[in-house]
């Protein structure tokens, strides 16, 4: 059993769980200004987990027939059938469960909305069939996760919460685009659209740092609204300098490092605007 469960964790990458996740708890702290209580704390680790696992497993069931052909993904464990289609469905169902039973015990709007949240999250994995935006869209699904735990703590609509889901779409949307240069031939040949597949790597890479540069100024303006001090700004000066290195490591004719650009770097980021957003909180 620990085995199947591991074989599944590794089917939907858990790790980049750390990618929505702490701008889920940015959202929250800054609803709360200042630390939630631990009961929300885990309701948001609970409905996060439930709503990323279920949207990855969604992913990877909706993907087979590409990733059986891809060279880079042929080896994932639906593809290889270790793990079976049906133990997939299950643990898609479960995850579901996860994700609603957490949002129903955080507040009445966010129960309501999560049905919302779920079908973009879901929706994510056809937009590749029809639209090179399909990284915009990526970004929209994570980039929910700071509005969320906002609401998680604070049921109501205002614009930081909505500043920070912004500035997270275009950085995902912006890692998103150097992710599929990767498949650039791939997408081609099979009919599936992205900004690779259809501009090339230079111009995608151009178009990637102008979202980066979008996500910098409104994560920048976040800070401005919600008053944050000094130690945001040089949270947010660290964050510039992980947006250069992930340009200085790789390039549109060198790929080879792209895994430490994605994960490592863009990793670092959401812990560092994080922690940033917390400790200026605590100061304030």
């Amino acid at each position: 059993m620990w085995r199947k469960l591991k074989i599944l964790l590794e089917m939907i990458k858990f790790e980049h769980t750390i990618f929505a996740l702490p701008f889920a708890y940015t959202g929250a702290f800054l609803a709360a200004e200042g630390v939630p209580p631990l009961k929300k704390c885990l309701l948001i680790l609970g409905a996060m987990v439930g709503a990323r696992t279920a949207a990855m497993t969604f992913n990877r069931i909706v993907d087979l027939p590409f990733d059986a052909e891809n060279p880079r993904t042929r080896t994932r464990p639906l593809v290889t059938g270790a793990v079976k289609l049906k133990e997939a469905w299950l643990f898609f169902i479960v995850s579901v469960l996860l994700f609603f039973l957490c949002a129903w015990a955080l507040n009445p709007l966010s129960f309501k909305l999560a049905p919302v949240a779920l079908f973009v999250i879901l929706a994510y994995s056809y937009t590749k069939r029809f639209t090179a935006l399909c990284h915009l869209f990526l970004g929209l699904a994570i980039g929910l996760s700071p509005l969320a735990g906002w609401i998680a703590v604070k049921p109501s609509f205002e614009k930081t919460p909505l500043f920070l889901c912004l500035g997270v779409l275009f950085w995902v949307a912006g890692f998103d685009i150097l992710y599929a240069c990767l498949d650039e031939e791939f997408d081609r040949r099979r009919g599936l659209h992205s900004i690779p597949a259809r501009y090339g790597r230079k111009k995608a890479f151009l178009i990637s740092a102008l979202f980066h540069t979008l996500a910098f100024l409104l994560f920048a303006a976040v800070g401005k609204m919600a008053g944050l001090g000094l130690i945001y700004y040089l949270g947010l000066l660290i964050t510039l300098g992980l947006f250069v290195a992930q340009r200085v490591v790789i390039s549109p004719h060198d790929l080879s490092r792209l895994d430490l650009s994605f994960f490592t770097f863009n990793g670092a980021i959401s812990v560092v605007l994080f922690l940033a957003t917390a400790l200026a909180l605590f100061f304030k």
